[in-house]
């Protein structure tokens, strides 16, 4: 059995923390910088949703294959950590550069691109050592330690880099903290090579996976990849276009609209830990269900929010309600896979996610472009929260299984 390691697990987090920091840095300041690059167009808004999208497509295309080749490969730093040595600083580097790159289309989109090519090289090992490293009865604790991490990373670019740092400074010191993390983790990590020699070759795909769950009878598993989707497009959209909806409503620079926005984070960071308290009390599917209301009426009620006070504190009641669903929606699915499939599930909870990511960007944009107003965002948001509602209504399964005595954890 792999002995479990807290320390060691918040060592993993560190990845995590630097994924989230770099894309919420991503998503704040690049939208702007590609609305001047691309004002001259008729559908700017299409247009910047458009490459905001090139991060998932990576993703979606690339994270299965990169997570396979890592199963099949074996070196002195083990099977993950080589992908993170030459992925991490490729993507550092890139990322340092495009601030300064707001000059020409033309030199910023295949540095994006790049960039891009090595976060999905770097995410897939990093979602793959978590597993490695910890035995199947603490995950569920070793997952929500990441999540915390990964939030602690969004919160530093939130409260930390916009209060000190300008826009170019903010890219730097990002790309300097993941050469950082790297480090620390060549140096802590060490990756059982039992788990390679033991690693399952014959794990079906996550395409054949994907029309198993479309022909499934029953259809929960359907339901719940489904609403899973929906309510990753509504956010996804509203994070793309939320520097530019605060611009454009209440006047305010991109460094203060991400200010504001890190408050959604903030809520969602200190309801993390409760929310699984309140699913194991209420049961995951009340939980989630709950959750989906009141972001439902949170993002209608934006709409109205003219006084950036309440502005601010529907965003803390969102990062709550998006807590109750989003900590427990992958224990669900992961209590709904077949057996030896959880790998598989895992990879196809990704696959919706990601692709909610690519479709609203540019679904948003164009609606707005065509309406003529960067207003309808949040209503938009609310009504794809609003379909997954009635989708994970009609979920049956993924409740928490009755725990067997576990052995205690070094």
């Amino acid at each position: 059995m792999k002995n479990f390691s807290y320390p060691k697990i918040v060592v993993l987090g560190l990845g995590f923390l630097i994924i989230s920091l770099t894309w919420a840095i991503y998503n704040a300041y690049v939208p702007p910088i590609l609305e001047r690059l691309l004002a001259h167009l008729p559908y700017t808004d299409t247009a910047v949703g458009f490459v905001m999208t090139f991060d998932n497509i990576a993703a979606i295309l690339l994270i299965p294959w990169f997570g396979a080749m890592s199963d099949r490969t074996w070196t002195r730093f083990g099977r993950r950590m080589p992908f993170l040595l030459i992925s991490v600083p490729v993507a550092a580097g890139c990322f340092a550069l495009l601030p300064y790159l707001g000059f020409s289309l033309m030199a910023l989109i295949p540095v994006i691109i790049i960039m891009n090519i090595a976060m999905a090289a770097f995410r897939a090992p990093a979602i793959a050592l978590m597993p490695d490293l910890t035995p199947s009865a603490y995950r569920s604790k070793a997952n929500g330690i990441v999540n915390l991490m990964g939030g602690l990373g969004a919160l530093i670019f939130y409260f930390g880099f916009t209060a000190i740092m300008g826009v170019n400074t903010a890219f730097v010191a990002a790309a300097v903290i993941m050469f950082i993390v790297l480090a620390i983790l060549l140096l802590v990590i060490r990756e059982p090579h039992d788990q390679f020699e033991a690693a399952d070759k014959q794990q079906g795909g996550i395409i054949s996976s994907l029309f198993a769950v479309l022909r499934e009878k029953e259809g929960s598993t359907r339901f719940i990849f489904f609403a899973i989707f929906m309510w990753f497009v509504g956010w996804n959209g509203v994070e793309t276009f939320f520097t530019l909806y605060g611009m454009d409503k209440w006047g305010i620079e991109e460094s203060q609209a991400a200010f504001y926005l890190g408050f959604f984070s903030l809520s969602f960071l200190l309801m993390a830990v409760p929310s699984g308290f309140i699913a194991t009390a209420l049961g995951r599917k009340k939980t989630i269900l709950a959750g989906l209301v009141g972001m439902c009426l949170m993002l209608g009620s934006f709409y109205f929010a003219t006084p950036i006070v309440l502005a601010l504190g529907l965003l803390i009641s969102g990062g709550v309600f998006w807590a109750l669903i989003n900590i427990n929606s992958y224990p669900m699915v992961s209590d709904m896979s077949p057996v030896g499939k959880l790998g598989t599930y895992t990879g196809l909870y990704y696959f919706f996610s990601m692709l909610a990511a690519i479709v609203a960007p540019p679904i948003f944009g164009a609606v707005m472009d065509i309406l003529g107003t960067r207003m309808v965002l949040f209503p938009m948001a609310a009504v794809a929260y609003l379909a997954a509602l009635f989708l994970m209504a009609r979920v049956q399964g993924g409740e928490a299984k009755i725990a067997e005595d576990l052995p205690k954890s070094s």
